[in-house]
C-alpha cells in the first residue's frame, strides 16, 4: 500500500469527535422516535436533544427515514447474536423444550429493556413502533425476521402437529405481549394497585419473564 493510498484513508476515517456527534445523534433520534413515534420526533427536535446543528442531523442520518431505520438496526444485531447464543447454549444442555426456546427468545430482549439503562429501554419503545406500523415492515424484516425464522423452526420441531400459519400467528402474539412490557408496566401496576421498589427491578424482571413464559407456552400449545 503507497503512502499516498494510506493517507487518502486517514482522511477519510471519520474523527472520535466525529464518532462521538454521531452517536450523540443517534442516541437523541432513538430517544424522541420511541417517546414521539415517527411523526412525532422532527431533525430539530433530535439537533436541539443531540445539542448539534440540524445540518449535521441531516449530514450522520441522512433523510429523517434513513435515520429511524438506522437507529432501528443499531441494536439489532447485538439483540439477534444474544438470543441465537441462549439457543446455542440450550442446545448443549439438553433436549430443546418449548419453554426453553420461548426463553431464548424472550428474557435476553427483556433482560436488556428492563435492566440495560434508559438506552435499552427507549429501544424497546421503539420496536413496539416499528411493529405496529405496517410501513416498517421492511425494517423489521430485515433486522428481526432472520433470527424468527430459526425460532420459528425450533418451535416447529417440538410441535410437529401445530401448522406454520398457527405457529407464526402464536409467535407474533408472543411478540406482541413480550413488547407490552416495555410500553405497559404502569398499566400492570396499576390494575394491581400496587408498584414495585426501585431496588427489586431484577426481580421485577424474572417476575414478568416467568409471567410471559407461562403465558405463551399455553398459547402455543393450546
Amino acid at each position: 500500500m503507497t503512502e499516498k493510498v494510506k493517507e487518502n484513508q486517514r482522511q477519510r476515517a471519520p474523527s472520535k469527535r466525529s464518532l462521538a456527534t454521531r452517536e450523540r445523534i443517534y442516541d437523541a433520534a432513538e430517544q424522541l422516535f420511541s417517546e414521539r413515534g415517527f411523526e412525532g420526533a422532527s431533525i430539530r427536535d433530535i439537533a436541539r436533544a443531540a445539542d448539534v446543528q440540524g445540518a449535521l442531523v441531516n449530514h450522520h442520518g441522512g433523510s429523517k427515514e434513513a435515520l429511524f431505520a438506522t437507529v432501528v438496526t443499531r441494536r439489532a444485531q447485538e439483540l439477534a447474536r444474544l438470543r441465537q447464543d441462549a439457543l446455542a447454549l440450550a442446545k448443549t444442555e439438553g433436549p430443546l423444550t418449548l419453554r426453553r426456546i420461548l426463553t431464548c427468545f424472550i428474557a435476553p430482549f427483556i433482560d436488556k429493556t428492563l435492566n440495560g439503562g434508559a438506552a435499552w429501554s427507549a429501544y424497546g419503545r421503539l420496536i413496539a413502533h416499528v411493529s405496529s406500523d405496517v410501513r416498517w415492515q421492511h425494517i423489521a424484516q430485515r433486522c428481526f425476521d432472520p433470527t424468527v425464522r430459526v425460532f420459528l423452526a425450533e418451535i416447529a420441531a417440538i410441535l410437529p402437529e401445530s401448522s406454520q400459519q398457527k405457529i407464526s400467528t402464536h409467535f407474533v402474539f408472543m411478540v406482541s405481549a413480550m413488547l407490552s412490557l416495555c410500553t405497559s408496566r404502569w398499566r400492570i401496576a396499576g390494575l394491581a394497585d400496587s408498584a414495585r421498589p426501585q431496588d427489586a427491578a431484577g426481580d421485577l424482571a424474572a417476575d414478568l419473564t416467568a409471567h410471559l413464559l407461562a403465558f405463551c407456552e399455553a398459547g402455543f400449545r393450546s
